[in-house]
């Protein structure tokens, strides 16, 4: 009797688990990827970048600062990453929302400042962000674009 009471339990339960759905979640591999990518371009660039990745909550997942890179940039890289996981835009398209809607560029943490892009999947959901700094905006943004193409087959 108790193993059939123990049974229909963990069968109830396991049932639950499935019926609330899957979540695509960014893993650390991934996020690896991502910034081992975007500092592959920075050293053959010549530019010395911090990059962060953060998952969907804002928090950070991986880090990666290099040598000689500005110490302030730390700090705009996350930034930049935590905006695009808050509002799912990369941080140039909030800029260009900001130019139309100023009020924006005033809310606190909100970076308007190009290097922040959304990780999403195929279907697109959001499992994340990055944000690089170190360089010009533009070349922030390309690096950040260059850690999205290393992953895109693994956003499916």
């Amino acid at each position: 009797m108790k193993k059939l009471v123990v049974a229909s339990f963990l069968i109830l339960n396991i049932s639950s688990v499935f019926a609330i759905g899957y979540q695509p979640v960014l893993s650390l591999s991934m996020a690896k990827k991502m910034a081992e990518s975007c500092e592959r371009l920075a050293i053959k660039e010549g530019w010395k970048m911090n990059i962060a990745v953060v998952d969907n909550g804002a928090n950070l997942k991986f880090f990666i600062r290099q040598d000689d890179s500005f110490l302030k940039s730390v700090e705009l890289a996350q930034q930049k990453a935590i905006t695009s996981a808050g509002l799912p835009f990369s941080t140039k398209a909030i800029a260009e929302i900001a130019t139309k809607l100023p009020g924006v560029a005033l809310i606190p943490g909100v970076s308007i400042i190009e290097g922040g892009l959304p990780i999403l999947t195929a279907k697109g959901q959001l499992i994340g962000a990055i944000g690089v700094s170190g360089a010009t905006a533009e070349q922030d943004g390309i690096c950040a674009q260059a850690a999205l193409d290393a992953i895109k087959n693994d956003l499916n």
